[in-house]
């Protein structure tokens, strides 16, 4: 005669066929055998020698912002160019 529960008291159907595994089942950390980089890149990065952090790995991290920007110059003209070609009307 009263209200019904909101909740369903039933368990919803299972909808993949794989079950989640609980963090409990992973394998422990201690499986990790490779070298923690961490402390040196600390070392690295908060080095004063008034490089941006960007720029502090050297040659590889010069090209990337270097070819970043080139892109980014080049696009911005392109665009410009775009731009004043679909302004201009066309001739018959």
């Amino acid at each position: 005669q009263g209200l019904k529960p909101i909740v369903s008291t039933e368990s919803p159907a299972q909808i993949f066929g794989t079950t989640t595994k609980l963090s409990s089942d992973l394998p422990a950390t201690d499986s990790f055998l490779g070298k923690n980089k961490v402390p040196d890149l600390q070392k690295l990065f908060q080095k004063a020698d008034g490089l941006p952090v960007h720029l502090k790995r050297g040659v590889p991290d010069k090209l990337l912002y270097r070819t970043t920007m080139a892109l980014t110059i080049g696009g911005t003209i392109y665009c410009l160019i775009a731009l004043y070609m679909a302004s201009q009307p066309r001739n018959q």
